[in-house]
């Protein structure tokens, strides 16, 4: 365990630098996600239906806008007739828009499905590249709580992106739609000042921008922090969640060493943070509704303020007073779009910076280290396994064996030995290929593809039987067959349990999933084994029967086991070691760009 202790602490995480994503960075990276997605063609004809849909939405409100002119003048005149008429119109604009906003409402979650479904399978693929998940987890804070950004963030920043674009898009249609007609409603308005007349083309035009744009840029002022603190909400929601999940999936082992009372003060602690964080943004959300709230008030007696001059000079009538402060009120609100969602638009910000950093970082953790040597990977038409001068570069120095030049032939049985900080699982895990940083060739037997067994074995969701099948390749094993060899691993009970779905690394003990591992690599028949500690686990009973049944059933494997050398030298007849060697290739600090892969915070550490 020390091994896997030194990698998890070391590798990776400390030989980190950071350089900071720009906004830039983030959208291209969410337009490259979105531009090979397979559900790509229907959010596009969705985005083009709903720009049809509010574009024939503002074509309706610029109709009602007309509408108000004769109904007030109408009411004006007392005139019922008119009146009846107006009412009539008003039905079937207002008919119309009905119709209209309820086809948008179903375009609009129609967007956000497909969105959400385009992010989340874009993450998903990218996370589950070759190795990628192993290297990202050992690549600093970004790799601590994946499932997070993955699924709640990926989620929150569909729904934030589709309401704020949609709003957006709107909001500029009906600012394009009303413009012109407060121009020109505004074009005839002449003001009397001492016994002078002054017109001022679109004059109430200039007024709603300067008025809406005074208020924006105080919003955006007081507003601003939200970003910082909404995204550090977020990562303290995810410290609080894993914590809550770490202390569920151990509840036996807490409740057997009385550790409730250690359990809950973790999760008082992160408890405690995450309020922290809150109170942040309530404080920045109080401060900004006295700029959006004090902004709201006066807006409600605005437009009529700043059309009265020309109302009480007689220049237009009752009717074309409420026009104006109707297509005032309009221009005024597409141009306040922002105001009204300073703080959507710093959440926004601070998702698509956890999600587009996250897709970033995936990208950047193939070519982490870049400037680093690699091990060379090839193949042996003679069938052999080679090291030659293989040095497996950590950040504390390389784990390299004794031996320089190395060759293993098909059917041996060889023990990998070395003291406990050597770099075992190091050393394993390079010749996997997940640790690719380091010097020297590893050649692979031409044709074949190794099984390696971890410490922890990996048992997909699904029946038994899916599980003993899981990567075969080839077609499904008898019951019979599988029955047998159950039986040899002292699993015999579990036979009649084939065709259950059950979470088995739950349902069996340490000891039992390290059997079914067993079990499933005897029915697979490789011809290359490579064990990572998996045999050091099992006391002498159950590992004199683990190795007759792989004598039994693997008879010309080879089988290279890493671990504590503590078993039958009959069974592996030779002996290599591992040694560390702090002077040779460590692994020097890489450059990344995106900007969520650091160093991870001691929260983050202790998880891992």
């Amino acid at each position: 365990m020390a091994d896997q202790a030194d990698v998890i602490a070391g590798a990776g995480q400390a030989a980190v630098s950071v350089e900071a994503s720009s906004l830039g960075d983030q959208l291209k990276t969410i337009r490259q996600a979105l531009k090979t997605s397979p559900v790509r063609k229907p959010l596009v004809w969705a985005s083009i239906g709903i720009v049809a849909v509010i574009v024939a939405t503002a074509i309706g409100q610029v109709l009602l806008n007309r509408w108000n002119q004769p109904f007030y003048d109408a009411l004006a005149r007392r005139d019922m007739q008119g009146f009846l008429h107006q009412l009539l119109v008003f039905a079937e604009i207002a008919g119309g828009l009905l119709v209209l906003n309820v086809g948008q409402t179903w375009l609009n979650q129609t967007i956000r499905l497909k969105l959400r479904q385009a992010l989340t399978l874009d993450l998903i693929d990218e996370w589950m590249r070759p190795a990628r998940a192993f290297r990202l987890a050992h690549a600093g804070a970004i790799g601590v709580n994946p499932d997070q950004r993955m699924q709640q963030d990926a989620a929150h920043l569909s729904d934030l992106s589709t309401d704020l674009g949609v709003g957006l898009l709107q909001s500029f249609i009906l600012l394009v739609s009303f413009i012109g007609v407060l121009w020109t409603l505004s074009s005839g308005f002449v003001f009397h000042i001492g016994g002078r007349s002054l017109a001022i083309p679109g004059y109430m035009v200039w007024a709603a921008i300067l008025y809406a744009g005074i208020a924006s840029w105080l919003s955006w002022l007081v507003g601003r922090p939200l970003i910082r603190f909404n995204s550090d909400r977020y990562t303290r929601e995810a410290e609080l969640r894993f914590s809550m999940v770490r202390v569920n999936e151990n509840v036996d082992a807490i409740a057997l060493a009385h550790g409730e009372a250690d359990a809950r003060r973790q999760l008082e602690l992160d408890l405690g943070t995450v309020l922290g964080a809150m109170k942040r943004i309530y404080s920045a959300q109080i401060n900004l509704s006295w700029v959006t709230d004090t902004y709201g008030w006066i807006t409600v007696v605005a437009p009529i303020l700043v059309a009265s001059p020309v109302y009480f000079a007689g220049d237009i009538s009752f009717g074309g007073l409420m026009m104006a402060v109707g297509a005032f009120n309009q221009v005024h609100s597409s141009l306040r779009w922002f105001i009204n969602n300073i703080g959507g638009i710093a959440d926004w910000r601070a998702t698509l910076m956890r999600v587009a950093d996250f897709r970033i970082a995936l990208g950047e953790t193939d070519i982490l280290h870049d400037k680093e040597k690699r091990i060379v990977f090839g193949e042996n038409p003679d069938g052999k396994l080679s090291f030659e001068r293989l040095e497996v570069a950590s950040p504390d120095g390389c784990t390299k064996l004794a031996e320089p030049h190395v060759e293993i032939h098909p059917g041996e049985r060889v023990m990998i030995t070395g003291d406990p900080r050597a770099g075992k699982t190091l050393f394993f895990r390079a010749i996997a290929g997940l640790w690719p940083w380091g010097s020297g060739r590893i050649g692979m037997p031409a044709g074949e593809a190794p099984i390696f067994v971890p410490r922890t074995p990996y048992f997909p969701l699904g029946t038994l039987r899916e599980v003993l099948n899981h990567t075969n390749g080839t077609a499904p094993v008898e019951d019979a067959e599988i029955a047998a060899v159950l039986a040899e691993a002292g699993l015999e009970r579990l036979a009649s349990s084939l065709d259950r779905s059950a979470r088995w690394e739950h349902e069996l003990a340490d000891e039992e999933q390290r059997l079914l591992a067993i079990a499933r690599l005897a029915l697979r028949r490789p011809k290359w084994v490579i064990i990572d500690e998996a045999l050091d686990t099992f006391d002498g009973a159950t590992l004199r029967q683990v190795l007759s049944m792989l004598a039994r059933r693997l008879p010309d494997a080879a089988i290279l086991n890493i671990g504590r050398g503590q078993h039958n030298n009959q069974f592996f007849p030779r002996s290599l070691t591992i040694v560390k060697d702090t002077g040779g290739s460590a692994l020097k600090p890489a450059r990344v760009r995106a900007g969520a892969i650091e160093p991870p915070p001691p929260a983050a550490r202790r998880k891992k």
